[in-house]
């Protein structure tokens, strides 16, 4: 006989599935015949809002690491914050190993190929982790003992664009070094800029991180921002308009691609047989109000020393209008759809250079064809 306490365990019965939080829908099918593929489109609604936590195991995870990582920043040269950082990655690395190895090993080959050796990369990404919460240590207390090198790349066509007099809205992707790193970039080369984010938007999303960990991140993007323009679910309205209102006045927005926080996003192939979501909105906002669409990544080229932000205009298509195109809908899908593709493969073309400092990887299989898994989440900007 076996009891009913020694079944499943009740932590693992409260992680609900992404089929039970969200009723995702296909809304269209367009294809690009310029580049002989297509991109699906998909609507998702919440029908069970998650319960907001008061406070987690991570968040004392995340605690602990904060504190050391500032004592690390304020008292250690930085010649040894790399190898400290790869040494705190490898104290947790088989629980890692054990519970996301497997996922993240068949995402990795589905983009890059068979040839990759994903246990190194995976290592990799470990302490690219961490760095990134070293980094925003340092920003806190080192001060003047600590000035990377950051080069932007793509100032020049950012500027022209900027007096075409549209407004401009830079795509940024998920890698480690963008969340601070990429905003310090654009504010040092003397662009202002305004960032879309979630509300809770950082290492945590329960109360204890929305009201303790996550605002030094918050103060220290905002260093680098004009403006932070923040959302939920239940107010896209006013984000739009306030977005609209940015644009209007030739301003910078800054979106991540992150389709966790979004109602929309689109799937399209990925490097040799995988698939990626994009969220839509960027797409959606250029085609709605004809601003030039960038992608940006910012990447660590020798850690905590120097620092390389790529940022690159995207095109819909070549015969693509420079002017807002409207139709019955207010959108017009295939300019987005050119867009998003146009933003693919700006992406994979970054990710093979340092593909372990990628947070946001991409599925072997596509949506629809995906069996019920346990939501997992992910960070905005």
């Amino acid at each position: 006989m076996r009891l009913p306490w020694l079944g499943k365990s009740r932590r693992a019965s409260r992680q609900p599935t992404s089929n039970e939080i969200y009723h995702t829908e296909i809304t269209a099918d367009v294809p690009v015949p310029e580049r002989n593929e297509s991109v699906r489109f998909f609507s998702r609604k919440v029908i069970r809002p998650g319960k907001l936590r008061r406070f987690t195991n991570r968040d004392l995870r995340e605690s602990l690491l904060s504190c050391f990582y500032i004592g690390v920043a304020a008292m250690l040269p930085v010649s040894w914050w790399e190898p400290i950082c790869g040494w705190v990655s490898r104290l947790r690395r088989k629980r890692h190993l054990r519970k996301e190895f497997a996922r993240y090993d068949v995402a990795v080959r589905a983009v890059l190929g068979n040839a990759v050796d994903t246990r190194a990369m995976f290592d990799a990404q470990l302490a690219a982790i961490h760095r990134r919460r070293l980094t925003l240590a340092a920003h806190l207390v080192a001060g003047w003992r600590w000035s990377p090198a950051i080069r932007l790349e793509g100032l020049e066509a950012l500027q022209q664009a900027l007096r075409n007099g549209r407004g401009v809205i830079i795509w940024c992707d998920q890698f480690t070094a963008q969340t601070i790193m990429g905003k310090r970039a654009l504010h040092e080369a003397g662009v202002d800029t305004h960032q879309v984010s979630a509300r809770y938007h950082g290492f945590s999303p329960s109360q204890f991180g929305f009201r303790v960990l996550n605002p030094p991140l918050v103060k220290v993007e905002n260093r680098f921002l004009k403006s932070r323009i923040v959302f939920e679910r239940t107010d896209a309205y006013q984000v739009t308009t306030r977005v609209q209102k940015a644009l209007k006045a030739n301003g910078v927005v800054l979106m991540t691609n992150t389709i966790y926080a979004g109602s929309a996003f689109a799937e399209a192939a990925m490097g040799e047989r995988g698939w990626t979501h994009l969220a839509s909105a960027p797409a959606n906002f250029a085609a709605r109000a004809g601003a030039a669409l960038f992608h940006m990544a910012t990447i660590e080229t020798v850690p905590f020393r120097q620092y390389r932000a790529i940022v690159g205009e995207l095109s819909a298509r070549p015969e693509a209008p420079t002017s807002p195109v409207k139709d019955t809908a207010g959108k017009n899908l295939v300019v987005q759809a050119g867009f998003i593709l146009s933003k693919r493969d700006h992406m994979l073309e970054t990710l093979k250079l340092c593909p372990e400092q990628m947070m946001a990887w991409s599925s072997a299989v596509r949506l629809t064809e995906r069996p019920t898994e346990a939501a997992i989440g992910n960070e905005g900007a």
